[in-house]
């Protein structure tokens, strides 16, 4: 079978740093509420299958510790994925997982006095069962990395995405074989800061995808600190 997609999708975060310490750390929480458009396409041997969705996806928030040093910044935490999006098993483009999953982050950042930064944020993602197909996804690692330089306001480099399926995906309890995905993406990025704000734009291209959809992704990030 042969499928194609185009997902287009707002994601509003909120990010909440309190005064409060603990370990040294600012205590932190967040959330993320993505609205998302998914139009999927794909040609069968039964035929050809097209469907549209749009509407909330799955929320994502967490609670988190955030370390500052002179060079070095890092952050800990656990995320929570909560099945708000819509789910169908009968449905071809589902933009809800339906399913809670849990993911432990761990983020550095060193920053030097000149302005180059290397960045990077690595996930652990622990998935429950979708009650609905008895199908549980396999646990995966994920991880951002960033290259780049600062001058003045502005940020350049290179930036991109690995993910490696770490067990296999289970069915009604029962191994499901030849399945794990893998997908490594790399592409640039730009960002400009202004007082309390930033904007930044990045792009990445699939380089080496393994039972995953391949493609490419532009981002657009608008962040403003109350």
């Amino acid at each position: 079978m042969y499928f194609e997609g185009d997902v287009t999708f707002n994601a509003f975060r909120f990010l909440y740093v309190s005064k409060k310490k603990l370990f040294g750390a600012d205590v932190v929480g967040h959330a993320i509420i993505p609205v998302v458009n998914l139009h999927l396409s794909a040609n069968t041997p039964g035929g050809h299958m097209s469907q549209t969705n749009t509407g909330l996806g799955d929320i994502e928030f967490g609670p988190g510790l955030a370390w500052h040093w002179k060079n070095f910044h890092c952050a800990a935490g656990i995320d929570f994925f909560m099945p708000t999006g819509s789910f169908d098993k009968e449905d071809f483009a589902n933009i809800g997982r339906n399913y809670w999953a849990f993911q432990p982050v761990f983020a550095l950042t060193y920053l030097s006095d000149k302005g180059f930064e290397v960045s990077a944020k690595a996930m652990y993602t622990f998935n429950t069962v979708n009650v609905d197909t008895h199908y549980v996804s396999g646990q995966e690692f994920g991880a951002d990395y960033l290259i780049g330089q600062h001058f003045g306001p502005w940020a350049v480099g290179a930036n991109g995405y690995y993910y490696q399926q770490m067990t296999k995906d289970t069915s009604h309890g029962d191994s499901v074989d030849h399945n794990k995905g893998k997908l490594l993406s790399i592409g640039p990025v730009v960002q400009y800061n202004y007082k309390n704000m930033f904007f930044n734009v990045k792009y990445q291209w699939d380089v080496d995808v393994k039972n995953k959809p391949e493609g490419n992704k532009l981002w657009f990030r608008f962040m403003y600190a109350f």
